[in-house]
């Protein structure tokens, strides 16, 4: 079973249990997959909609920080619940501790050496990590350890 077929599933159990917050979250998916579905013009691979789904998981995790700033709980609440829903979608992501077990691995084997060398040190680490990690940890993980 697909990753789309996956919520398509559990959007039918939260109309039939009446889950308004579940109906919410994963109609929005639905519609950012079908969305980029006809924009690319074929049917998106499961790497492409966990791609979707990270960006999906990344605003509302921006939501819950500017929230719990403004001290606006309901918001924040519900950020926290969509988070929830979001998650059991994506696969297991990594720890930082793994992370930088990698990046450093692929600074080692490309020999870089300073903050210049980031752009091939990304490009070595993406196909490894992609999915596994959001794309701005990553980018600070390989700052931190070429400064």
């Amino acid at each position: 079973m697909t990753i789309k077929e996956s919520i398509n599933e559990k959007l039918k159990e939260a109309m039939k249990n009446h889950d308004e917050d579940g109906k919410r979250v994963y109609r929005m998916i639905l519609s950012s997959i079908k969305f980029a579905e006809k924009t690319s013009g074929k049917e998106l691979e499961d790497s492409e909609v966990t791609q979707i789904l990270q960006k999906e998981l990344k605003i509302r995790k921006e939501s819950l920080t500017e929230a719990e700033k403004a001290g606006r709980e309901e918001a924040a609440a519900e950020a926290k619940k969509d988070i929830e829903l979001i998650e059991p979608f994506l696969p297991k992501q990594m720890t930082q501790d793994e992370l930088k077990t990698i990046i450093q691995t692929v600074i080692n084997e490309i020999n870089a050496s300073s903050p210049a060398d980031m752009g091939k040190v990304m490009k070595a680490v993406m196909p490894k990590v992609k999915g596994l990690a959001a794309n701005d940890l990553i980018s600070k993980t390989v700052k931190e350890l070429l400064s």
